[in-house]
């Protein structure tokens, strides 16, 4: 114990102990009081996102009780709440990690300002991002609209390495009151859902750390070609721990380049996938309204289907459209909480063309099921879908579901995987899917498979004639 006053840090996007900076910092100076706030931004998560949360913060919590140290939770507006502890525990600094996004970036101003005006040493610290995304420019002084430049501007630079967790977390004299995560039920909205997606889960900075280290020692040498293959595990599915924080994209940087120092021809692939990440928050930074309206904005007139309650739509989110490949994945995604990257692109080119409906709806579909739900990615890879977006797929190339299957899944092992309907035995994963779907959905695995609520090739023509005659 010391009468040296402790620094807050206020945990967000970042549940980890390790290339922390902010933790880092606050450690080397003092008693550290970690802090998590439920404010607006929290609630408004999504179904599967805040269930994720909520778990991601128990792990986290008990890690920090492993180093002598605790999880301090509080609700309500994030500068009343950090201004109330600062009061309360005595604390002359507040250190954080940078978020990005518009609303976040609002909120952390605002707090800043507050903190500051009261005399406290308020300070933000990089950690979610290898390159912070001003400091990435065209040769003009501009940002950058298209991926593979971005990709050749950065692929150079210095990554610091990765910093170590704190060696010790010195505790306060006294801890101030906290919720308990009981208390707040952020698995609420999940029901019985949530012991179908549970096994599918790997959570916490140690369970990212070895998931890591098993993709770069098995997979990542084959990745380039493995990654598309739907039905093999050839991919890292960090993707769920990097939209919490459990593991620093520079922790996943350093290791692909030690990969590819090793001969790893699949490494140079994978750091292409970070800086894919890096790209969208790059865009999100600079062009906010990737978020909420078509960033090629003259594509606002587009007849896209806005209406959630179509019958296609509902067909398309139970998995339910007749295209195997389709339905396979929308199942994966309610079993699993997450979806093999190919997969996305075929249901959001799927959803986009041949149903001809907004990519809105499928980007807040996402944001409700995913449990690697982030931001930007999600945004950025339903407008390059629907072509909409930067560095989009052009409209034109619309993925044909049938024969994206025939290529990617060759033998049928995902479909078979994810689908019981006419099927005699059908799989454990299949089955577990009817599991977790609501209640008031009227399916069972013994109903026919439906015939195809739209022929590929017809919602193909479809989507190119809306794409031709366009009213820009």
């Amino acid at each position: 114990m010391t009468d040296t006053p402790p620094t807050l840090v206020w945990f967000r996007r970042d549940l980890r102990l390790s290339d922390h900076a902010a933790l880092t910092e606050a450690a080397s100076g003092g008693p550290v009081i970690p802090v998590f706030i439920r404010d607006a931004l929290v609630d408004g998560l999504g179904t599967a996102p805040q269930w994720r949360l909520g778990l991601g913060l128990k792990s986290f919590a008990e890690a920090l009780e492993a180093k002598g140290s605790r999880l301090i939770l509080r609700s309500g507006p994030a500068v009343e709440v950090l201004s109330e502890l600062v009061n309360e525990t005595g604390a002359k600094a507040v250190y954080w990690s940078r978020a990005y996004d518009p609303d976040s970036v609002d909120r952390d101003t605002r707090v800043k300002e507050t903190l500051k005006g009261d005399g406290i040493d308020a300070q933000s610290f990089t950690g979610h991002l290898l390159f912070e995304p001003w400091t990435v420019e065209t040769g003009q002084g501009g940002f950058y609209k298209v991926y593979t430049p971005f990709w050749k501007a950065v692929r150079g630079c210095d990554v610091p390495a990765a910093l170590s967790s704190p060696s010790d977390l010195q505790a306060p004299a006294t801890w101030p009151d906290g919720e308990t995560l009981a208390d707040w039920e952020l698995g609420k909205g999940m029901r019985r859902g949530a012991d179908v997606v549970r096994p599918y889960v790997q959570l916490g900075e140690q369970a990212a750390q070895t998931r890591l280290g098993v993709f770069m020692r098995d997979k990542v040498a084959d990745y380039a070609t493995t990654r598309d293959e739907v039905s093999k595990d050839g991919t890292s599915c960090l993707s769920e721990n990097l939209s919490l924080g459990e593991i620093s994209p520079a922790q996943c940087w350093h290791a692909g380049c030690r990969a590819i120092e090793d001969g790893k021809p699949g490494a140079e692939t994978f750091l292409k996938e970070l800086v894919w990440r890096e790209f969208a928050y790059h865009l999100m930074w600079h062009t906010p309204r990737l978020l909420d309206g078509n960033w090629r904005q003259e594509w606002d007139g587009f007849p896209w289907k806005t209406d959630e309650r179509l019958r296609e739509v509902k067909a398309w989110k139970q998995g339910r459209t007749g295209i195997p490949f389709v339905d396979a994945a929308m199942r994966e995604l309610y079993v699993t909480g997450r979806m093999h990257n190919r997969a996305r692109m075929i249901v959001a080119s799927y959803l986009t063309k041949h149903l001809m409906c907004h990519w809105k709806i499928g980007m807040a579909w996402f944001e409700d099921c995913l449990i690697d739900w982030d931001p930007a990615s999600n945004a950025l890879g339903w407008q390059w879908s629907a072509g909409s977006g930067p560095d989009a797929t052009p409209y034109f190339r619309v993925f044909n579901p049938v024969t994206q299957r025939e290529k990617f899944d060759p033998d049928c092992a995902y479909v078979t995987r994810w689908i019981a309907e006419g099927r005699k035995s059908p799989s454990d994963t299949a089955l577990s899917y009817f599991d977790a779907i609501p209640e008031s959905w009227p399916m069972a695995p013994g109903d026919a498979y439906p015939d195809p609520i739209v022929d590929p090739k017809e919602g193909r023509e479809a989507a190119l004639d809306a794409y031709q005659n366009r009213d820009f």
